[in-house]
């Protein structure tokens, strides 16, 4: 299970600051529908650089990171968003309630159980957990060029070879396990799924600054990095500098009872 590999949680904050610039951001929509409800109070779980807490603050939200890597918390506190450094497992809300939980592409590093029942100590009755992921799908021609890189490159890497053309599949069930803890865990009124569809155009040079923030590549050397991303480079190149990826943003909602 992801949230056994704390190393690969935990690994994005090697360069926070290329993180914070390249990863990609969360559609407007989704936002709107978190703060629907006006919070004015929210934590984000797994804040790392402060992507999606930066987004809430937008709307008038104060929002408290818990985040367990001290490089992204430090980025993150150095934007203006105040941050607890700890696991969500172990955080302790130390009986504050907030209005709102969020967790943007950060839920799979947690113990689903724990997850659910810290998300529940910390909400107010009536207020609203929302878990979130992006999955992307990459054109066809390019997609299998990516894999071949891949497979050349990682043979044995059975997730990151599944993942290199959609992360559709993943993400989806990644939903569809949250939702079912969440139902279990009883706190919460019965789950409700959402998806927001949306793209975004990358030319080659932001393709090559997204994936060393991606898991699969946080923790490649040096010499291998540079091999990734020239080969991806020069796929890019010859599809013709530059793709357009399919997203949608998969999310399941609840509401504490």
């Amino acid at each position: 299970m992801f949230h056994q590999h704390r190393g690969m949680a935990e690994s994005y904050g090697a360069d926070a600051e290329r993180y914070n610039r390249a990863r990609t951001s969360f559609p407007p929509a989704l936002i709107e529908t978190i703060t629907s409800s006006a919070p004015a109070t929210a934590v984000d779980v797994g804040c790392g650089t402060g992507v999606v807490a930066r987004l809430l603050q937008e709307t008038g939200c104060q929002v408290l990171g818990v985040e367990p890597d001290e490089r992204s918390a430090a980025y993150a506190r150095s934007r203006g968003l105040d941050v607890e450094v700890s696991t969500f497992e172990a955080w302790d809300p130390a009986g504050r309630r907030f209005d709102a939980v969020v967790s943007g592409r950060t839920w799979h590093w947690i113990d689903p159980a724990a997850g659910a029942a810290k998300a529940a100590s910390a909400l107010r009755p009536g207020g609203r957990l929302t878990v979130f992921w992006n999955a992307s799908d990459t054109p066809a021609a390019l997609a299998e060029k990516f894999l071949e890189i891949n497979l050349r490159m990682f043979p044995g890497n059975a997730m990151l070879l599944k993942n290199s053309t959609s992360t559709f599949d993943s993400v989806s069930r990644s939903v569809t396990k949250a939702g079912d803890t969440l139902r279990e865990q009883g706190a919460f009124t019965e789950p409700e799924f959402l998806r927001f569809d949306w793209q975004r155009d990358y030319t080659r040079d932001e393709w090559l600054d997204v994936l060393p923030t991606l898991s699969a590549y946080t923790r490649l050397s040096e010499a291998q990095r540079d091999e990734l991303l020239t080969a991806m480079g020069d796929a890019i190149d010859a599809y013709g500098g530059g793709f357009t990826m399919q997203y949608a943003t998969l999310a399941v909602a609840a509401t504490r009872r």
